[in-house]
């Protein structure tokens, strides 16, 4: 049924008119509805048509006033279609008539009789029309809806930038009282805008009263100092690649007064990588300075006194022997037995100061050396029997030295010195501790990150770390950070020189890397030397070491494992144990990963996978899989528990080696060399 906005209201109060207009409409499928007076007709009006028809008659007879009201009330977007039946005329209609149609606005007058046809095709025609109007209406609706919407949206963008703006007008009052409570002031270069801004301490800095100086990169410069200028145009240069600004300068004031001052700063580029901005921070370091200078002083003449109050006690005490022994050879120099032991006395003396000197030299890094590329641990194996000698037999001496050790670049001779140092320091700590006195040598390789390494003034890296560990006393707090200082000793008097440590710092530092000791005290001391690992293979300078005794295994030239391990804590250790054996690792995560590699062209010499993995296909599975795709692939698997496998699977029957977690890298090492060898595992 028709919406009451589709359908023709029908206003023809004489005759038969209605009944056979409303049956010409219904034929054409026009829903119409036929009204008995003016009223009505008003309150079909009122509750929505399409169209009305209405003879003339009706019009004039009827009280129309309301019909009137009501069509000057339309929406803007209405304009009310009317179909008018007027009866054949011979002159010109009265002006009250005339008025009626007039009144009527949208009118389509129709002379009767009319044909069914005709009276149709008006209809049909005004009803199109009214649903244009309909249209407008919806689209103003919309419209309207639209700007309602907009309104809206522009109300709370409006709010939200007001808040918005509080909040950056009150983070910049904090940040600008945050800095002014710190001593910064801050300071940004716009170069695209050609602008430069600074808060008011900055020019406060330079010596200005206001804010007035004009302010850019020639004009900072200007006031650096000659010496520091070369410094400070460096740091600027620097800026286009690093995108940051680090300085540390000398700057002479308007007033002429010379103050340290810190730039920091970070900059923004655009298009082929141009600074278009750069800001940060201005610090007075003046103060700073001062006190570190003056520290700086206070130390280096404290240990200018140790150290002239350290070598005067030692050399004094050798010298004492060697001219008293040369003086009594003088003065009884018939006496061949006395002579010789004499001389002895004075060449031990001597041979003391010599090597009192080469320890001085060597906390300076001033010592000649001769680094070799090699393997510590040879180093320390062919030194073990001395070292045992001087543990003596009172104390357990054990080396556990890891056998997949990384080469470093050292001088042995240094090296040894610096272990034989550790390992008496560690013995006389174990003086009196009763029990189970034991020294244990260790070597590992290890990673240092960035922050493991940021104040020992080396790079961070892959290191190798030779520790000596002792269960004695420890050392106290107070005293652990000076260990290292020369001629200092936790000693008695006369039972250390001093220089022990001294020499083992210089030494690390030397070979580019450093010392750590930790101790706790009644438990015990540990102290590792760090050096950073050589690119270049271990050499054969000093001479091969026990046959056998330690297990290199590396990798071939481009030897590759397809590594499959589903754990991601297992995969990063056994990634980094192949990687120091030298092997090309491809890391894949399960058998559907590793087969898009045994399907490529890329070079696999060995799949290492483990047995248990999720995915659909275990390790055993996947080996059969590789040899159908490669069939000379060389494989070998690892798992927590090959013993609970079926004894369907290939691996239970014994043709796959397996290497049984937990394994360690020379484990490892071993087993794929075995392998590769074409040697069971």
């Amino acid at each position: 049924m028709a919406s009451t906005e589709e359908r023709v209201l029908i206003l023809t109060p004489r005759g038969r008119d209605a009944a056979v207009i409303e049956g010409v409409l219904d034929r054409s499928g026009i829903h119409a509805t036929v009204c008995a007076n003016v009223a009505e007709w008003l309150t079909g009006l009122r509750e929505g048509a399409g169209t009305a028809l209405v003879t003339e008659e009706a019009l004039a007879d009827g009280d129309t006033a309301d019909v009137f009201a009501w069509l000057d009330a339309q929406q803007p977007w209405s304009d009310f279609p009317f179909i008018v039946l007027a009866t054949r005329q011979a002159g010109r209609r009265t002006q009250s008539a005339a008025e009626l149609l007039r009144r009527l606005g949208n009118v389509v007058l129709l002379e009767r009789p009319i044909n069914a046809e005709t009276l149709t095709s008006a209809v049909v025609s005004s009803l199109r029309a009214r649903r244009r109007q309909y249209q407008a209406r919806q689209h103003l609706l919309e419209r309207e809806r639209a700007q309602e919407q907009l309104r809206l949206a522009n109300e709370e963008l409006e709010r939200r930038v007001a808040e918005r703006t509080r909040e950056v007008e009150t983070a910049h009052e904090t940040l600008a009282f945050a800095l002014d409570a710190a001593g910064m002031s801050s300071w940004d270069i716009d170069y695209a805008a050609g602008t430069h801004r600074r808060s008011p301490r900055f020019d406060a800095v330079f010596g200005y009263a206001d804010t007035g100086q004009s302010w850019d990169r020639e004009t900072f410069l200007a006031h650096v100092v000659d010496e520091d200028r070369e410094t400070a145009e460096d740091a600027f240069a620097s800026v286009p690649k690093t995108g940051r600004l680090d300085l540390e300068c000398r700057i002479r004031r308007a007033d002429g007064a010379v103050r340290w001052i810190a730039m920091r700063g970070r900059a923004k580029s655009g298009e082929a990588d141009r600074p278009e901005r750069i800001a940060g921070i201005l610090m007075d370091r003046t103060d700073q300075h001062v006190t570190e200078e003056a520290l700086r002083q206070a130390q280096k003449m404290e240990a200018i006194g140790q150290l002239t109050g350290g070598v005067a006690h030692d050399f004094n005490n050798l010298l004492t022997v060697i001219v008293g022994g040369l003086d009594m050879m003088l003065r009884r120099p018939d006496q061949p037995d006395r002579v010789k032991r004499l001389a002895e006395a004075a060449m031990g003396a001597a041979r003391r100061g010599e090597q009192l000197t080469q320890q001085l030299l060597a906390f300076s890094r001033r010592q000649m050396l001769r680094p070799q590329t090699l393997n510590p641990n040879r180093l320390l194996l062919d030194f073990r029997p001395l070292a045992e000698r001087a543990a003596t037999g009172a104390v357990e001496l054990a080396f556990d030295l890891d056998p997949a050790l990384d080469p470093i670049r050292i001088d042995p001779a240094q090296f040894e010195s610096a272990v034989l140092n550790l390992i008496v320091n560690a013995r006389d700590a174990l003086e009196g501790r009763g029990g189970h006195a034991r020294i244990a040598v260790t070597s590992r390789n290890v990673r240092l990150g960035t922050a493991a390494v940021a104040d020992r003034g080396v790079p961070p890296g892959p290191y190798v770390v030779i520790s000596v560990t002792d269960t004695g006393s420890g050392i106290p707090p107070d005293k652990l950070q000076r260990v290292f200082e020369p001629f200092f000793t936790t000693k008695e008097v006369g039972k250390g020189t001093g220089l022990g440590l001294s020499q083992v710092y210089g030494f690390t530092r030397s070979a580019k890397g450093f010392a750590q000791i930790e101790s706790e005290v009644g438990k015990g001391t540990t102290v590792s030397l760090y050096f950073p690992r050589s690119t270049d293979p271990a050499g054969e300078e000093i001479g091969p070491g026990p046959v056998g005794a330690i297990p290199l295994r590396r990798a071939g030239e481009g030897e590759t494992v397809l590594l499959v391990e589903d754990d991601e804590q297992v995969l990063g250790m056994a990634v980094e144990s192949l990687e120091e054996l030298r092997y090309r690792v491809i890391v894949t995560r399960n058998a559907a990963e590793a087969l898009e590699h045994l399907h490529g062209v890329e070079r696999i010499d060995i799949l290492f996978s483990d047995v248990v993995m999720p995915g659909g296909m275990n390790g055993s599975q996947l080996a059969v899989e590789a040899r159908r795709v490669r069939p000379d692939i060389k494989i070998l698997l690892t798992s927590g528990y090959v013993a609970n496998l079926d004894e369907g699977q290939v691996i239970g029957q014994g043709e796959l080696p397996v290497l049984n977690k937990p394994y360690r890298r020379d484990e490892l090492a071993r087993s794929l060399r075995l392998v590769l060898g074409g040697e069971r595992a």
